[in-house]
Protein backbone atom coordinates (compact mmCIF):
# COMPACT_ATOMS: atom_id res chain seq x y z
CA UNK A 1 0.00 0.00 0.00
CA UNK A 2 1.63 3.25 -0.85
CA UNK A 3 1.53 5.69 1.59
CA UNK A 4 -1.10 8.13 1.03
CA UNK A 5 -3.45 4.73 0.27
CA UNK A 6 -2.70 3.64 3.83
CA UNK A 7 -2.78 7.58 4.77
CA UNK A 8 -6.95 7.60 3.31
CA UNK A 9 -7.33 3.92 4.45
CA UNK A 10 -6.38 5.40 7.82
CA UNK A 11 -8.35 8.18 7.94
CA UNK A 12 -11.48 6.62 6.37
CA UNK A 13 -11.27 3.83 9.45
CA UNK A 14 -10.76 7.10 11.92
CA UNK A 15 -14.08 8.15 10.20
CA UNK A 16 -16.07 4.33 10.91
CA UNK A 17 -15.21 4.49 14.39
CA UNK A 18 -16.24 8.34 15.17
CA UNK A 19 -19.89 7.51 13.77
CA UNK A 20 -19.74 4.17 15.76
CA UNK A 21 -19.41 6.47 18.79
CA UNK A 22 -21.44 9.28 17.98
CA UNK A 23 -24.38 6.28 17.41
CA UNK A 24 -23.49 5.58 21.01
CA UNK A 25 -23.90 9.68 21.60
CA UNK A 26 -20.36 10.00 22.28
CA UNK A 27 -19.33 13.55 20.37
CA UNK A 28 -15.86 14.20 19.07
CA UNK A 29 -13.58 16.08 21.00
CA UNK A 30 -10.39 16.09 19.55
CA UNK A 31 -9.36 14.22 16.13
CA UNK A 32 -5.72 13.67 15.95
CA UNK A 33 -4.75 15.29 18.34
CA UNK A 34 -0.99 15.86 18.64
CA UNK A 35 0.88 17.12 21.89
CA UNK A 36 4.91 17.02 22.69
CA UNK A 37 4.61 13.47 23.63
CA UNK A 38 2.45 11.91 21.23
CA UNK A 39 -0.61 11.70 18.92
CA UNK A 40 -4.33 10.66 20.12
CA UNK A 41 -6.76 9.38 17.31
CA UNK A 42 -9.93 10.03 18.46
CA UNK A 43 -10.70 11.66 21.45
CA UNK A 44 -14.81 11.53 22.97
CA UNK A 45 -16.63 13.12 25.40
CA UNK A 46 -18.31 10.82 27.66
CA UNK A 47 -20.17 12.84 30.16
CA UNK A 48 -17.56 14.67 32.11
CA UNK A 49 -15.08 11.81 30.90
CA UNK A 50 -13.46 10.78 27.80
CA UNK A 51 -12.50 7.99 25.85
CA UNK A 52 -9.62 8.38 23.93
CA UNK A 53 -9.62 6.08 21.38
CA UNK A 54 -6.49 4.17 19.04
CA UNK A 55 -7.16 3.11 15.49
CA UNK A 56 -5.31 0.12 14.41
CA UNK A 57 -6.91 -1.07 10.54
CA UNK A 58 -5.00 -3.87 9.03
CA UNK A 59 -6.03 -7.15 6.99
CA UNK A 60 -7.63 -9.19 10.19
CA UNK A 61 -8.07 -7.87 13.26
CA UNK A 62 -5.47 -10.30 14.57
CA UNK A 63 -2.53 -7.87 12.66
CA UNK A 64 -4.48 -4.77 13.75
CA UNK A 65 -4.18 -5.70 17.53
CA UNK A 66 -0.45 -7.08 16.48
CA UNK A 67 0.34 -3.29 15.59
CA UNK A 68 -0.08 -2.02 19.02
CA UNK A 69 3.51 -1.40 20.92
CA UNK A 70 4.60 -0.85 24.53
CA UNK A 71 6.25 2.50 23.14
CA UNK A 72 3.13 3.69 21.34
CA UNK A 73 0.76 3.10 24.51
CA UNK A 74 3.58 5.07 26.55
CA UNK A 75 3.01 8.13 24.15
CA UNK A 76 -0.39 7.63 23.94
CA UNK A 77 -0.76 7.66 27.58
CA UNK A 78 1.76 10.97 27.39
CA UNK A 79 -0.58 12.60 25.20
CA UNK A 80 -3.12 12.22 27.65
CA UNK A 81 -1.74 13.57 30.37
CA UNK A 82 -1.39 16.57 27.68
CA UNK A 83 -4.61 16.60 26.60
CA UNK A 84 -6.42 16.37 30.14
CA UNK A 85 -4.50 19.32 31.11
CA UNK A 86 -6.69 21.61 29.49
CA UNK A 87 -9.74 19.73 30.50
CA UNK A 88 -11.87 21.56 33.31
CA UNK A 89 -10.98 18.96 36.02
CA UNK A 90 -7.35 18.42 34.92
CA UNK A 91 -5.77 15.43 35.48
CA UNK A 92 -8.92 14.46 37.93
CA UNK A 93 -10.82 13.58 34.55
CA UNK A 94 -11.80 10.01 34.25
CA UNK A 95 -10.50 8.66 31.27
CA UNK A 96 -11.19 5.31 29.55
CA UNK A 97 -8.80 4.38 26.44
CA UNK A 98 -10.13 2.55 24.04
CA UNK A 99 -8.60 0.02 21.06
CA UNK A 100 -10.66 0.52 17.70
CA UNK A 101 -9.36 -2.53 15.43
CA UNK A 102 -10.93 -2.25 11.59
CA UNK A 103 -10.67 -5.14 9.53
CA UNK A 104 -10.30 -5.05 5.70
CA UNK A 105 -14.19 -5.31 4.92
CA UNK A 106 -14.25 -2.28 7.16
CA UNK A 107 -15.81 -4.23 10.00
CA UNK A 108 -14.81 -3.05 13.89
CA UNK A 109 -13.93 -4.60 16.87
CA UNK A 110 -13.76 -1.67 19.89
CA UNK A 111 -11.61 -2.98 22.74
CA UNK A 112 -13.19 -1.04 25.73
CA UNK A 113 -10.77 -0.46 28.64
CA UNK A 114 -7.67 -1.88 27.34
CA UNK A 115 -5.50 -0.56 30.09
CA UNK A 116 -7.90 -1.30 32.85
Amino acid sequence: MSGKTSYLAGLAAENAVEADYARRGHALAARRWRGSRGELDLVLRDGDGLIVVEVKKARDFARAAARITRGQLERIYGAVSEFVAGEPRGSLTDVRFDVALVDGAGRLEIIENYWA
